[in-house]
This record gives structure tokens, sequence and C-alpha cells, in this order.
């Protein structure tokens, strides 16, 4: 769902077959799919919909669009956790040819997630784990984040794409932590490195690498430390875990995902900014986007970062984490409807 994979022949044969039942899949079924699969990302987002929708038809009710109504529209994407200077952005982009003019609040939404899909589409990006084998995924972000559950999720989409996939428990400082991953392993059916609370993780990620290259595992998940309480203890840590990895693998690790708490609006930021100075962060990951109106605050990332953003989390499920497609989330966020 989430990912690319290179195909078998006795896969492509397979695939063949699916596609040939796809294909006869009545075409109204298929669209039902779809539109269950935007109904779950619109519930997921109604939190933040419900403040942005219910604002622009508060503010545009049979009003011509003027300074009023922008400076108006402007604080409510603010409030929504966009960012000041995404907000504005977002206004004079809205504002642009429709100054002076009779606008209705359905207009508004669709004009706003247009410009929101012109924000977003640049960091719309699967995660590729195809690079290399084992593929070496850094999992970083502060505690709470949801980082631990990420994992687990991200391995039973891959376990389900038919990868080996092996989880380290490189948060070596919680012992809940170690045994949420454990549990996660248990259940999505993965071998998982750990060691004693306290044990030093860096020896923990070598061990790791070590095992997936010998047991030839198509990916490994490191979980790391997130407490933010040291920042100088928190970079020396990531440092030594990242020259560790390099003793057996130079080119690891390959991807550094940064998991982020959308309930946490714009702290998601500087926590993106103090993290982008430790390692080198190549991709996102929004969780709990279902539980808070400060959705918005995934635009105002994607224009000031332009980092890559893999999926997003919508609820608890495992199949809740989902992959971020520009387009639906933008209407998402606007309260539109799904086009038929």
């Amino acid at each position: 769902m989430i990912f690319w994979k290179k195909k078998k022949p006795e896969e492509k044969e397979a695939e063949g077959k699916q596609q040939a039942v796809e294909q006869a899949q009545p075409a109204e079924e298929k669209s039902e799919e779809k539109k269950g699969f935007f109904k779950k990302l619109s519930e997921g987002l109604s939190k933040s919909s419900g403040k942005i929708s219910t604002g622009i038809t508060d503010i545009f009710t049979k009003k011509k669009l003027d300074d009023e109504t922008l400076t108006q529209l402007e604080e409510l994407l603010i409030t929504a956790d966009l960012g000041p200077a995404t907000a504005a952005k977002l206004a004079a982009a809205v504002g642009k040819n429709r100054f002076g003019k009779e606008v209705t609040s359905e207009e508004i939404k669709q004009a706003l997630a247009s410009e929101i899909e012109n924000i977003l589409a640049p960091v719309e990006k699967p995660l590729n784990t195809e690079a290399a084998t084992p593929f070496v995924i850094l999992m970083v972000g502060v505690n709470g984040t949801g980082k631990t559950t990420t994992i687990g999720k991200l391995a039973h989409h891959l376990k389900a794409e038919g990868k080996d996939v092996m989880l380290a428990a490189g948060d070596t400082f919680r012992a809940a932590a170690v045994e949420q991953l454990k549990v996660w392993g248990e259940r999505v059916g993965c071998p998982v490195i750990a060691k004693e609370t306290g044990a030093d993780a860096a020896a923990l990620a070598y061990e790791a690498v070590d095992r997936a290259l010998s047991e030839n595992a198509d990916v490994l998940f490191i979980d790391t430390a997130g407490r933010l309480q040291n920042k100088s203890d928190l970079m020396a840590e990531l440092e030594k875990i990242d020259r560790v990895i390099k003793k057996k693998i130079p080119e690891a690790p390959h991807a550094t995902i940064l998991v982020l708490d959308a309930t946490v609006g714009q702290n998601a930021h500087s926590q993106t900014e103090l993290f982008k100075q430790i390692v080198n962060i190549s991709g996102l990951i929004v969780t709990k986007l279902d539980g808070t109106a400060k959705g918005g605050v995934l635009v105002g990332l994607a224009e000031r970062f332009g980092l890559p953003v893999h999926a997003i989390g919508i609820g608890e499920g495992i199949a809740d984490l989902r992959p971020f497609v520009a387009r639906d989330f933008a209407r998402g966020l606007t309260g539109l409807q799904e086009p038929n």
C-alpha cells in the first residue's frame, strides 16, 4: 500500500492473475473502494476540516472577496495551524483573480484545496526500500509521537509485500519502548533485536545490522530514544548510532524518518528543526491526525522544509497508517467530497 517493490517472476504471474480479477471487478465496486479510502481520510481529518469548513462558510456567506474577508481567511488558517507564512501565502493565492467578486464558500474551499495541493504535491513520496539489502531505516522523533507503533505498522505493510523485516529496539532508555516493540514484533511476525534497559543503543544497532546482514533481511528498522531533556546527549547517541551502522554498511542508514505528532501543532516545526541539526532527515511521517484540529500543520511543514512525507496516521489500527496523497489530503482538510 505504501511501498514499491521489485517483483519476482512468480510474483509477476500472481500479480497478472490478480489484475485480471480486478479488471473483471465491476467499476462501481472499485469506485466504492476508493470512496472508502477517502471516507476514512475525511473522518480522520474531521476535527481539522470542521474548523476550516465552518470558518469559511461563516466568512463567505454572500460576501465579496475583499481585504476584510481575506484577512479573516488568513486568520482562520493560522488557527488551523498552517502557520502565519503559509496562511498568508494561501490567502493571497485564493484572492488572486477573485478580489472584489462575489464568491461562495464552496468556491473558496475548492480554490483553497487546489492551492494546498500545490504545496503538498512535491512532498508526496512513497518510501522506496529497494535501494539496498538490507535497507536500514533509522526512526527518530521525540517520545510520545507514536514512533514505535509506526515501526510496527510499517513492518506489517512490508511483510504483506513479502519482505523479510527485522526490528531493533534502540530506545534502550525506556523499558516500555522495548516491550512495546517486542509486542509489535510478535503481532506482525518480525524478529526483534533487544537488550536490557539502559544498554548501549549504538551497540544494539551494530548487532542488529550485523544480524540483518547475516540473515539476509530485506529491511531493518532501528527505533531510537526521543528524550529531549538534554539535547547534547541525544545528539551524541544518534551520532554514535550512525557511526557504528556505517562500520557495517557505509551507505546506511538508507533512510532516517522523523515521526511527528500532529496534536503538538506548531511545535512540530521546532522538533523538525532540532532533528535536522542532529541527523540527516530523509522523510516524515505525521501521526495522530485523527485526534486534533491542527492537521493543517502538515501543510506548513511541507511549505517550510520540503521534506518527503511518506505516510500519515489517521487512527489507531494497523490499516490506519495510510500513504500520503496530496490531493486527497488537501480535499479532506478543506471538507470537500471526493469527486466522482
